[in-house]
């Protein structure tokens, strides 16, 4: 064989062995015109498996899912025009949590493009989905050279892996997908490999600072966030807080990085969080933020009114999140642009010589809180209270369980009902939460790792946004034990509408224009063992069975209509609202309040 043609090789070939050398094995997407070359090429390389979804949105969210569970890169492609466009809700997904993925979209031939016509469209299907994109992603690039594919996907996975994580997206033209190229001869992207300048100081110019900060607190906070995750620190964590003996309060990003039955375990806080988490943390003399932007969310508003009386200290290796707090004119004492894993290995080796075990009082009175404003789980026997429901969902999950919940009320009632155990993961796209990311994420999890449990917990509304995935689930034979929190509506967006609009459920329920099918002709139809609970009274027996039943389950959960989700704090109105204050001096003594409680009618 001529010693050129050895060595030339078609595009799209080209770019299915540069995903396997990714550490993954499974790439998702829906076929199109323009794609094809490319999804042939991925489901002809031995290293990989082309996992058909049914929507090019769960395409991307089953990437994202994918990524996430594996703490590698995700991988999807789709088609140009509609296609690509489809991407989007996901990407949004990636963008805003910080995942990396890789989208590759197929385009119109380069002969059929719009170019400077300033026409709308030439091709078939013709978008430009670089300029449509460029503001969720990291980087979004189309191919105008064949010869430039090595260089344009190792620099997109450069980008999409460091600093802070988020997707890329390669447009690559139907005509180039198809043109041989010679490896031998294509460029390769070198990242630069100066040093950037930092906006803020590192751990290490501010080293000394920290250590006295922490060694001054009495009622110190670690505030622990999803950045733990993407920077897998989490036995760093760990140490930091039991060397300091300092309590953690978790954003939903990290609500299983710490045990419930852990003594420094304060739980998830914010606008939804628990209420003795947020006295914990409004009372606060010292917050040290560890992988968290700090969104209103976790915040309230307005946002100086936050840990008022705090010293704080953020961590972020992200350079614009530490410089938003001046513009909403909250004062952070030390804002430290830093990788968490060079935060730790500076810090923690200094952990040993400060104060030890000197929280005990701070503990003791976080204690005490929990006690008296825990949520009420009583059951009630006609009827299921979701907060109860949710707490024994997290009792009967098995130890090696990845559990992906879906936006709304699911996911605030499983943040103030729900513990987790040691190996068990919970993901949400924390920041988009989008309806319908948690099926296709689940699937995208379960490709990541087969030796985990899969569960996955959606509204009825959240459902129905990415249903035709379970043909996705039969297809594979997907092992998904999936629940569905069934109350025939928008239950979060009923709650606004309860503070807002006089009760007025439109378009939130089904006197407001909303209808459901029979969940029973559903698993039926996609071959699930299907469950059914609207009782407490048979919790037990109910969830034993479709946790333990083999192949895919789906469980329909009814429960009241009226249902809420409290503690909330109202919309503009700060965390103030939920907790009690202590004095602006450390003030231990008894305090007298009134536990919470939820109620819901029969």
């Amino acid at each position: 064989m001529d010693e050129n043609n050895k060595n030339r090789i078609k595009l799209s070939d080209y770019v299915a062995e540069f995903i396997s050398g990714l550490k993954i094995n499974h790439v998702f997407g829906i076929s199109g015109g323009a794609s094809l070359h490319l999804i042939h090429s991925v489901a002809e390389n031995k290293n990989l498996s082309f996992v058909c979804t049914h929507h090019e949105q769960a395409a991307a969210m089953a990437a994202d899912g994918y990524s996430r569970s594996t703490g590698e890169i995700g991988v999807a492609i789709a088609t140009s025009g509609p296609g690509a466009t489809n991407l989007i809700t996901g990407i949004c997904c990636s963008y805003y949590d910080s995942v990396p993925l890789l989208l590759i979209t197929g385009q119109v031939s380069t002969f059929r493009m719009t170019g400077k016509t300033g026409v709308r469209q030439i091709g078939f299907q013709e978008t430009p989905i670089t300029k449509i994109t460029q503001d969720i992603t990291k980087y979004s690039i189309t191919i105008t050279d064949p010869n430039t594919i090595k260089y344009e996907l190792g620099k997109a996975i450069h980008i999409a892996k460091s600093g802070r994580p988020g997707p890329v997206l390669i447009d690559i033209p139907d005509n180039f997908q198809r043109v041989l190229i010679d490896k031998n001869k294509l460029k390769s992207f070198i990242p630069n490999k100066l040093s950037t300048k930092k906006t803020f100081p590192q751990t290490n110019d501010v080293l000394r600072d920290i250590l006295k900060i922490i060694n001054s607190s009495e009622r110190p906070i670690a505030i622990a966030g999803w950045g733990l995750h993407i920077s897998k620190t989490e036995r760093d964590f760990l140490y930091f807080i039991k060397q300091l003996n300092i309590p953690v309060a978790l954003t939903w990003g990290a609500s299983d990085i710490l045990e419930e039955k852990d003594s420094l375990y304060v739980g998830t806080f914010g606008t939804h969080g628990r209420r003795y988490s947020n006295f914990a943390v409004q009372n606060a003399d010292l917050i040290i933020s560890l992988g968290s932007r700090l969104d209103t969310k976790a915040t309230g508003s307005p946002i100086n009114t936050f840990a008022r009386d705090a010293k704080k200290i953020v961590i972020d290796i992200d350079p614009h999140e530490l410089g938003k707090f001046k513009s909403f004119d909250l004062e952070i004492d030390l804002l430290i642009q830093d990788d968490l894993r060079n935060f730790f290995s500076q810090v923690n080796p200094n952990l040993k010589d400060l104060i030890p075990n000197k929280n005990k009082n701070w503990l003791n009175k976080i204690n005490d809180w929990k006690i008296k404003f825990s949520e009420i789980t009583k059951p009630n026997k006609t009827t299921t209270n979701p907060y109860y429901v949710f707490k024994k969902i997290a009792d009967f999950l098995k130890p090696n369980t990845n559990l992906y919940i879906d936006t709304g009320c699911s996911i605030a009632w499983a943040m103030q009902s729900m513990s987790f155990s040691k190996g068990q993961r919970i993901y949400h796209d924390f920041n988009n939460t989008a309806m319908g990311w948690a099926l296709p994420a689940a699937i995208g999890g379960f490709f990541s790792n087969k030796g985990k449990e899969i569960v996955c917990i959606a509204g009825d509304g959240s459902f129905m946004m990415s249903m035709q995935e379970l043909a996705t689930v039969y297809h594979h034979k997907i092992p998904i034990k999936l629940i569905v929190i069934n109350n025939s509506g928008y239950s979060m967006i009923q709650q606004t509408q309860d503070q807002w609009l006089a009760s007025k459920y439109i378009a939130s329920s089904n006197q407001g224009g909303l209808s459901f099918p029979n969940y029973s002709c559903i698993a039926k139809a996609y071959n699930m063992e299907y469950y059914v609970l609207d009782k407490n009274k048979n919790i037990n027996e109910t969830l034993s069975s479709f946790i333990n039943s083999s192949g895919s389950s789906f469980l329909n959960i009814k429960i009241p209509s009226d249902a809420r989700v409290s503690p909330q704090v109202k919309f503009g109105r700060p965390n103030e609202d939920m907790e009690p204050l202590l004095p602006r001096k450390l003030f231990m003594e008894n305090m007298i309040v009134e536990p919470l409680s939820v109620s819901y009618n029969d």
